[in-house]
C-alpha cells in the first residue's frame, strides 16, 4: 500500500536544562502526517548547524564526515521504503525506523500469527468454520508450541527462524513424543503448514521451509464389522442397561453412517419425511457442515422407536441418549469383548461398516452412499470400496454368468 506523504527531516533538538553547547542530532520520518523519529548519537554546535539542508555547515573532515554519515542515513531508509514497495506492503513511519535500527524486517513470532488465525476461525465458527474445525487447530497450536518448549526452549520463536529442519524435527517429535500415527502427523503438520503459507503470503517469510517436504499420507484399511459381527451384537443381551443402551446407538450408527458427533446432536426435527414418502435423516454434519440425506432402515427405525419415550431423548428433542465419548468408547470395548469380537470397536467402525457391509457390499451404488456419508468428493468414498473383495467377487460372478450366456 502506497503511502500518500513522505518526507525526512534531519533536526537539532534542545535537550532538558540546555543552556549551551551542541545539541543532539534526531531524524524524522512522516508517512501520511505520522511522525517518528530516533536519535542519530551525534551532537553538533548550533552556529555550525543549517536547518534548512538539514546538514552540517563547512568543508573541514568532521563536517564532512558528519554529512556522509547523514547521507547513508538517508539512502538507508529509501532503499527500506523500496524493499516495502516491492513487496507490497504497507509502509509507516515506525516500520522504516525499525529497519533502520537494523531490522531488515519486523519481528514477526509464528505462535502470535498462529493465534491471530485461530481467533479468526473462531469468529467464523457456524459461518465458515465448524467448531470441529476450530478444535483441531486449537490442538495443532498446542502441539507446536510443546514442541517448541521441548526442542528450543522457548514459548515463540521468529518466523524467519522456521525451515526444513524445523518442519522435520517437528514431524519426528509428533511421532515420537506425541506417539502420533504417520497420517495423523500428517494432518497436524498440514495445519501448520497453513500459518507458514500465512506468514509467506504476508511477506514475512520469503523461503518456505516445507520445500522438499514429502506430505505423502499413508494407505489405512478402514476397520469394518462383517453381517455376521453386525449380528452377532445386535442379539446379545447383556446385563446391564448401560450397555444395552451403547450398544443401540452404535448399530444405529452402523445403519445410518453417522459418526458420533452427528449422532449425539441428531435432533426430532431432523428426521421426516423423504421422496419416497419414507422416513429420511435430513442433517448436516459437524466436521464438514455438508448436508447428509439417508434413508432410514426398518433396523435404524426400530431403535428410535425404542427410546422414543426416554426421559433424554423427551426433555432435549434428541433422538438417541447419547453419552460422552470417552465412556461411549469404553463400553464399545466391554461390548466387544462381551461378543469374542477381536476389532476394536468405535464411532468410526461403525461408520465404516455402513459404508462397506451395509451398503456397497449389497450394491447400493457409490455415487449414492457418497451422498449419504456427506462426502464432499468421490475419492472419499473410494477409499472404502477398495477393501471389499467380497463384492468385487460377486461383481465378477455376474460378469461370468453373463460370458456364460453369451456362449
Amino acid at each position: 500500500m502506497l503511502e500518500k506523504t513522505f518526507s525526512l527531516l534531519f533536526y537539532l533538538k534542545k535537550p532538558k536544562d540546555y543552556e549551551l553547547g551542541a545539541k543532539p542530532i534526531y531524524f524524522r520520518i512522516t508517512v501520511d502526517g505520522i511522525s517518528k523519529e530516533i536519535s542519530l548519537g551525534r551532537r553538533i554546535e548550533p552556529s555550525k548547524w543549517n536547518s534548512n539542508a538539514g546538514r552540517a555547515i563547512g568543508a573541514k573532515e568532521d563536517m564532512r564526515k558528519l554529512n556522509s554519515f547523514l547521507d547513508t542515513v538517508q539512502n538507508n531508509v529509501y532503499d527500506a521504503r523500496l524493499q516495502l514497495l516491492e513487496k507490497k506492503r504497507e509502509i509507516t513511519a515506525e516500520l522504516l525506523i525499525g529497519m533502520l535500527r537494523g531490522f531488515t524486517e519486523p519481528t514477526v513470532m509464528i505462535m502470535k500469527v498462529f493465534q491471530k488465525h485461530n481467533d479468526e476461525i473462531k469468529g467464523l465458527v457456524g459461518k465458515d468454520y465448524s467448531a470441529g474445525t476450530l478444535e483441531r487447530y486449537r490442538t495443532s497450536y498446542e502441539h507446536t508450541r510443546s514442541f517448541m518448549q521441548s526442542k528450543y526452549g522457548v514459548n515463540d520463536m521468529d518466523v524467519r527462524k522456521l525451515d526444513y529442519e524445523f518442519v522435520t524435527q517437528y514431524e519426528y517429535w509428533l511421532k515420537t513424543v506425541r506417539n502420533c500415527g504417520h497420517n495423523s502427523t500428517l494432518k497436524y503438520i498440514a495445519n501448520f503448514k497453513k500459518i507458514v503459507i500465512r506468514c509467506i503470503k504476508y511477506g514475512h517469510l520469503t523461503q518456505d521451509p516445507f520445500f522438499a517436504f514429502k506430505m505423502s499420507k499413508k494407505e489405512v484399511t478402514p476397520e469394518f464389522l462383517t453381517s455376521e459381527e453386525i449380528d452377532r451384537i445386535r442379539q446379545k443381551k447383556f446385563g446391564t442397561g448401560r450397555l444395552n443402551q451403547v450398544r443401540d446407538i452404535f448399530l444405529f450408527c452402523c445403519y445410518t453412517g453417522l459418526a458420533f458427533a452427528d449422532v449425539r446432536k441428531l435432533r426430532i426435527s431432523e428426521i421426516t419425511e423423504g421422496v419416497d414418502k419414507e422416513k429420511w435423516i435430513f442433517t448436516s454434519r459437524q466436521k464438514t457442515e455438508t448436508i447428509s440425506r439417508i434413508p432410514l432402515l426398518p433396523a435404524a427405525l426400530s431403535i428410535l422407536e425404542k427410546y422414543r419415550e426416554h426421559p433424554t431423548c423427551v426433555n432435549t428433542g434428541r433422538v438417541l441418549p447419547v453419552a460422552c465419548n470417552q465412556k461411549y468408547n469404553e463400553y464399545l470395548k466391554e461390548i466387544a469383548a462381551l461378543c469374542g469380537i477381536q476389532k476394536k470397536l468405535t464411532s468410526h467402525v461403525a461408520r465404516h461398516t455402513f459404508a462397506t457391509t451395509v451398503t456397497l457390499a449389497n450394491g447400493v451404488p457409490i455415487e449414492t452412499v457418497s451422498k449419504m456419508l456427506g462426502h464432499k468428493n468421490l475419492k472419499t468414498t473410494q477409499h472404502y470400496a477398495r477393501v471389499l473383495d467380497v463384492k468385487i467377487g460377486a461383481d465378477m460372478k455376474l460378469l461370468k454368468e453373463k460370458f456364460a450366456t453369451e456362449k
